[in-house]
């Protein structure tokens, strides 16, 4: 029996062709489970709170998704079991490569996603925050 039940999956690459992306999402999803809320991870060094990939989009998203990765695993849970991201950038143009990098770390997992962009972030170096919801599932 699945953990969560993902309804509608789709990839972009299928779905948004003009986009050359290939992410698995989908539309909902029914997840079963405590709740974990990771709050917004930007490429930031957790321990010593080193601001880290200044001007690359594609590395601060690779570090969110790392820093995500790490907290989840240290709540009992992992990237299989998100169920929900929300992407802030601060340009559209970083769009394909912070999606890019998001992506690897979401293969195969199809999770719900927002993507917004907004005017700035809480540092002015910071040009992207992944935000997730995942779930612990119950033990079998």
């Amino acid at each position: 029996m699945p953990v969560h039940t993902r309804i509608r999956p789709f990839n972009t690459k299928e779905t948004y062709p003009e986009q050359k992306l290939n992410n698995d999402l989908c539309q909902a999803v029914v997840a079963r489970g405590a709740t974990v809320f990771v709050r917004g991870q930007i490429a930031q060094d957790l321990d010593t709170r080193e601001s880290l990939h200044i001007g690359d989009a594609g590395a601060q998203a690779r570090k969110a998704m790392e820093n995500i990765k790490m907290l989840l695993e240290e709540a009992g849970s992992d990237l299989s079991h998100i169920c929900r991201v929300v992407v802030y950038l601060i340009d559209i143009r970083y769009r394909e490569a912070v999606y890019t990098e998001m992506g690897k770390y979401l293969k195969g997992v199809f999770p719900v996603s927002t993507g917004l962009v907004v005017s700035a972030l809480a540092r002015p170096e910071w040009l992207v925050e992944i935000e997730a919801t995942a779930v612990i599932p119950d033990e079998a």
